[in-house]
This record gives C-alpha cells, structure tokens and sequence, in this order.
C-alpha cells in the first residue's frame, strides 16, 4: 500500500493562493489513479480533483478554472494549486491514491481562508 504525506496547508486571506503537496512513497508511474478530496466542518468528504494514470485531471465544478493538480514523477509529490481561494473553501484537504486494488488516504491537511 503505498504511503501519502501531505504539506502546505494553512490560513489565507479570500483571493490569496495556497500550494498542497502530497509525497507517495513510491513512483507515481506506479498508481493507477490519485486525486484530491476536502472535508468542510459539518459536511461529508467530497471529490475536489482526480487524475487517471497521469491523465488529465478533472475537477469539481465548484473549483474548476481556480484549482490545478499537477505532479512531479522525479519527486514523486503530487500537487493542488489553489488560487483565488473562497472561504468556502476552508476544509481539511486530502490526497488520496488507488493502485494494487487498494486506496490511500494522506494525513490530511487544513485549509482555512478568512473573509
């Protein structure tokens, strides 16, 4: 099963930017699909991005055109580039993978954005 770390989150001003990272611990070449999901207080974890065996990602409506996932396969760090931040966009956000018949989740990571 493969291992995720998660970095970056943090508080940001409505309109700012954010970058979360998301270490594997192996090569990302190796997982069939990883993406992006948030949990807001109160509310059920839902879907913010996905890319299939590298492909081009799909995001939420809610965040599509503001939110880019990217990767670095020699760093094996997949990344969620978030601009012009809402502050319904505060949620704790996690990168998850799915490869060998199995999902993983990472740490998960706090993202709050002031009005």
């Amino acid at each position: 099963q493969v291992q995720l770390v998660e970095s970056g989150g943090g508080l940001v001003q409505a309109g700012g930017s954010l970058r979360l990272s998301c270490a594997a611990s192996r090569s990302l070449r190796s997982i069939d699909t990883m993406g992006w999901y948030r949990e807001a207080p109160g509310k059920q974890r839902e879907f913010v991005a996905i890319s299939i065996s590298g492909g081009i990602a799909t995001y939420a409506g809610s965040v599509k055109g503001r939110f880019t996932m990217s990767r670095d396969n020699a760093e094996n760090t997949m990344y969620l580039q978030m601009s012009s931040l809402k502050p319904e966009d505060t949620a704790v956000y996690y990168c998850n993978a799915y490869s060998e018949s199995m999902w993983s989740w990472g740490q998960g990571n706090q993202v709050t954005v002031s009005s």
